[in-house]
């Protein structure tokens, strides 16, 4: 079951902080690409400070970033920056934006402590496969803070949103929370903090009997937390079941929100020299049509066009812009045997079996250790480095539809690696959830 349990989180007290924008920030995985520098210059107490802190040339096992979150997070609360809810909440969040063809659209969802359940349980069930290097330095963060700051984005079945209609009386007011973030500056975050325990009782309630919940964002998180669960039960063997690091913080969206978007993820292809632009096309025609393009806006209106087919993708290279289009799904069939027929026809299930791994001759190593490529939720960079020389190819691809993902999790597949780019993220720092040893829940 899924069992879900309010919970006193830490705040930022808006007696203290004037303007929320100045505190919260993308996830961890996002602060990148001078977004750090940007964060840190908005608050001394912006959220980025302990879940991606700056690195210093004489770090040591005394001195690094993540004794300084916990520094970080310890002096905060005693100045009363950052507060405890006095009573056990649920929070309410609306992300409200628009999309590409004007339509503004609301993504709903609540905040709770999702008891930790391993995949075979069947309660939650992973999308993706996930590479190993982020799980280390989280693990790292939550020993050393003994908190979770960052959400796990999950989606939960519920085709006649019973849940959402459930909250609805609750958050019949002005948001507690109502901000733009830096980053994602078009989003309209709103939280509200609700107590009512009968509202959160029939909340319990409601969600208790569901199963299949589908992580759309944050598997690495979610198996660090396993990670921890089993470290601190090590330690604390006569713990109760409602202990703190038996939980974890997470955000939840029904299946049927019509608010939910997927983003395409683009891979640019850096040092690399075993095939030419041209060899690699010509390898590439014993799996695809191509037809070259004029430019980019041509080629990008040519995808568009494509949109809810399988198999077509975009390629800029150093000699010009193609459509690739597959010839025929039997090459997965012959490549992928025992794969079930909603993976091998995912868009980017393909790109890695027949272009990377078939024709560039990569291997599913040196793609897990990222040695030759790179995701973009947006292509410019990749158009930019390919055009200096600095990359070799950049390989743009449709967004993956929702079916699709809840016909992959249903089959006990895993989608490749950055198959889904879920849009808006959940940012960081609006509620955080102790989970030491004395947290009960």
């Amino acid at each position: 079951m899924a069992n879900i349990k309010p919970f006193r989180g830490i705040r930022y007290d808006p007696a203290r902080i004037k303007d929320m924008s100045t505190v919260v920030s993308q996830p961890y995985d996002r602060v990148r690409h001078g977004l750090q520098d940007r964060y840190y210059a908005l608050s001394e107490y912006n959220i980025s400070r302990i879940i991606k802190g700056k690195e210093f040339a004489g770090d040591d096992e005394n001195s690094n970033v993540y004794t300084r979150a916990s520094g970080y997070l310890t002096k905060w609360l005693q100045a009363g920056i950052l507060i405890r809810e006095e009573q056990p909440a649920i929070y309410v969040y609306h992300q409200q934006f628009t999309l590409p063809d004007g339509k503004q659209v609301t993504r709903k969802a609540l905040v709770g402590a999702l008891e930790l359940t391993t995949f075979d349980e069947g309660v939650v069930l992973p999308h993706e496969r996930t590479h190993s290097g982020p799980k280390v330095d989280r693990l790292n963060l939550v020993r050393a803070t003994e908190t979770y700051f960052g959400n796990i984005f999950m989606l939960y079945p519920d085709p006649e949103n019973r849940i959402d209609a459930l909250l609805e009386p609750a958050i019949e007011r002005e948001p507690d929370v109502d901000l733009y973030e830096l980053h994602e500056k078009d989003v309209r975050q709103m939280v509200w903090v609700v107590t009512d325990p009968n509202v959160i009782d029939g909340l319990v309630t409601e969600m208790g009997p569901r199963r299949n919940l589908i992580i759309a964002d944050g598997h690495h998180r979610y198996e660090t937390a396993l990670n921890y669960r089993e470290e601190q039960r090590a330690r604390f063997p006569h713990a109760p079941a409602n202990v703190g690091f038996n939980y974890r913080l997470v955000t939840l969206v029904s299946m049927s929100d019509p608010g939910l978007t997927i983003l395409p993820t683009h891979r640019l292809i850096f040092g690399y020299d075993k095939l030419s632009s041209q060899e690699m096309l010509e390898k590439a025609g014993a799996f695809f049509s191509i037809e070259q393009v004029a430019d980019r806006p041509a080629l990008e209106a040519r995808m568009a066009e494509t949109l809810g087919k399988t198999g077509q993708y975009g390629l800029a290279t150093t000699g010009g812009t193609y459509l690739l289009t597959l010839n025929d799904l039997m090459a997965m069939d012959k490549l992928t045997p025992g794969r079930t027929d909603a993976w091998k026809s995912l868009d980017a299930s393909i790109l890695h079996e027949l272009l990377l791994e078939q024709v560039l001759g990569l291997s599913k190593g040196s793609i897990e250790r990222l040695e030759h490529i790179s995701y973009l939720r947006e292509p410019d960079l990749g158009y930019e480095q390919v055009a200096s020389g600095e990359a070799q190819f950049l390989f743009l691809l449709n967004p993956t539809r929702m079916e699709q993902v809840k016909a992959c999790t249903a089959a006990g597949e895993k989608m490749p690696q950055k198959s889904t780019d879920f849009y808006p993220k959940v940012i960081t720092g609006l509620t955080m959830l102790p989970v030491g040893p004395e947290e009960r829940l």
